[in-house]
């Protein structure tokens, strides 16, 4: 039988899908993850500067995140509320012990990431800026995955 154009059609709806405990459990990491990237990022370039130049300035943030200096000053004073660095104004910026834990966990995630991506053929400068997203994303059973992975290349 042939539909005619002037008889309404039916529309269904479909009711959402119940989530899952599991679904909600990989959202929520995600955005804990989301919450401690800035962190993990501005730690280890305040490390970066401070080896390189002895000392990491709000201009030079700002230069070497591209992002501006109102943006460094804002999270510099949330990461000072978190134990993460000090700062006086018009001053140099320096990580706590807290900070430079911070930092070197995640340089480290890093460099395992941008390894990895590398030891798949992934050009250098690609791997590099993969991984900046990729490192505070991994979870440790991963990045153990991939040291093991690495491991059994170099043998």
């Amino acid at each position: 039988m042939a539909m005619n154009a002037a008889m309404p059609r039916k529309v269904t709806t479909r009711k959402p899908r119940p989530t899952s405990v599991a679904e909600a459990e990989e959202f929520r990491q995600t955005r804990e993850d989301h919450a401690s990237e800035t962190a993990e990022d501005y730690a280890e370039a305040i490390a970066d500067l401070t080896d390189a130049v002895g000392e990491a300035r709000v201009v030079d943030l700002a230069k070497r995140l591209g992002v501006t200096h109102v943006t460094v000053n804002r999270t510099i004073a949330r990461l000072q509320r978190d134990g993460i660095v000090t700062s006086q104004p018009y001053r140099a910026i320096f990580l706590t012990d807290k900070g430079r834990r911070v930092a070197s966990a995640s340089k480290q995630r890093h460099e395992i990431v941008v390894a990895f991506l590398r030891s798949l053929g992934v050009p250098d400068h690609v791997a590099r800026i993969d991984a900046e997203g990729m490192e505070h994303h991994v979870s440790p059973e991963t990045l153990a995955a991939f040291k093991a992975a690495l491991a059994a290349r170099n043998r």
